[in-house]
């Protein structure tokens, strides 16, 4: 198990002195139908993410795939007008699969500084370069068909050329980083990569892992456990931040995987609940935007304010001893065994099928969301980025790690 310096250092944990954390969901850049998504649709989306009836902490962040408008080569993405008139938190993202070059997001990020000024670069949180690209390359990735990623070096020249292009510039101390499937974290092959960032994005969708063994939702938090831990170990001290899970709720089996609106309930508050308010999440997904996946995420129908299912977390049951933290499972190495779950192709992307999980999984599902450039099609996985607000130990601990966590948190904020 990581050492409690790197828990706390990792971003899972905050005490009463920490910066903010944030919470939102994946909005790729068209819609189920693959049409480009406009300024009134990124609007509808950031709306209803804020105003859900009994969210656990304030959902008014989103996670983005690219930073350039649908139909155009360079613009910027008319999410960016959407996130100042909703005060929208911006977890911005750079596509880099199937593409040589990162320059067009650069331009579109350029001239949206330059137009916008501090109006939106003060509501940028972070900078995602890249997306699943490193497990798309993967031996894994390969066999289940994901589709073209990006080798380490080439993910790691598109981060120098992202800081060379906001030095000097509102977004010079954002932090940077990349978003991946759990398990290539800990492969030494990807530690290009892993240097180059401030933090990591981790996606991991438990039902999708059948590889595993048992996939149900009774034994989510298990697999959730073991792929969290093994981030946290690659990690290594940086901020550990979840880009992409969620359960379906509706759509075909995966091993023992059902989806239903019940089980992505208890994945809400057996998973969920426990990083809401403490580490940046981002949920997959409030609406599901690729035609192509038979599981659909979206916690709610045609953007309703209410949901398909109750998002109240489950009251604390009990205070948890100081005491208690040794149970925790040790750390797992996360190189070669199942991942949670991306959509072959990658998160966010429009519309390429394909199963992918991470290297060990079979397959997972894909959020619409569009690469970097315009019009291009791969899919996707889900993300969610978690925000500013409850304290520890808010919620149920559902584990012996997320327990040990919260015995952690009671240390500091006595």
């Amino acid at each position: 198990m990581p050492s409690i310096r790197t828990l706390f250092t990792g971003g899972l944990l905050v005490s009463a002195a920490s910066a903010a954390t944030y919470a939102g969901f994946n909005s790729g850049s068209t819609k189920a139908d693959n049409s480009v998504k406009q300024l009134a649709d990124f609007q509808a989306e950031f709306e209803t993410a804020s105003k859900l009836v009994g969210t656990p902490t304030s959902f008014n962040s989103v996670r983005l795939y690219t930073m350039v408008q649908g139909g155009t080569t360079a613009d910027p993405i008319s999410a960016f007008q959407a996130a100042m008139n909703t005060n929208t938190k911006l977890l911005l993202g750079i596509w880099c699969s199937q593409t040589t070059t990162i320059q067009n997001d650069l331009t579109a990020l350029s001239t949206a500084i330059k137009q916008y000024g501090t109006k939106f670069t003060d509501l940028v949180i972070g900078i995602s370069v890249g997306s699943e690209d490193l497990y798309r390359n993967s031996a894994t990735g390969v066999a289940n068909k994901a589709g073209v990623g990006a080798d380490p070096s080439v993910v790691a020249g598109f981060i120098s050329q992202v800081r060379s292009a906001v030095k000097g510039t509102t977004l010079a101390n954002v932090p940077i980083g990349h978003v991946d499937t759990w398990d290539v974290w800990g492969n030494s092959s990807n530690k290009a990569v892993l240097d180059a960032i401030d933090f990591l994005g981790v996606d991991a969708y438990p039902y999708f892992e059948s590889n595993r063994g048992n996939n149900s939702i009774e034994n989510a938090v298990a697999l959730w456990d073991e792929a969290y831990q093994a981030a946290m170990a690659a990690a290594n001290g940086k901020p550990v931040w979840i880009t992409e899970t969620g359960w379906p709720a509706s759509g075909p089996d995966w091993g023992q995987g059902v989806p239903s609106v019940a089980n992505a309930k208890q994945y809400w508050d057996e998973i969920g609940c426990t990083l809401f308010g403490k580490t940046n999440t981002f949920w997959y997904t409030l609406r599901d935007s690729n035609p192509v996946d038979k599981a659909q995420f979206a916690i709610t129908d045609d953007l309703s304010t209410t949901p398909k299912f109750n998002l109240t977390c489950p009251p604390v049951k009990a205070a948890i001893s100081t005491t208690s933290s040794a149970a925790s499972p040790s750390a797992t190495s996360s190189s070669g065994s199942g991942s949670g779950g991306s959509s072959s192709g990658s998160s966010g992307s429009p519309g390429s099928s394909g199963s992918s999980g991470t290297s060990g999984t079979s397959g997972s599902s894909g959020s619409s969301d569009t690469s970097g450039s315009p019009g291009s099609t791969t899919t996707s996985s889900a993300a969610a980025t978690n925000s500013s607000g409850a304290a520890a130990g808010t919620v149920a601990p559902q584990s012996l790690l997320t327990a040990a966590l919260f015995a952690v948190a009671a240390m500091f904020t006595l």
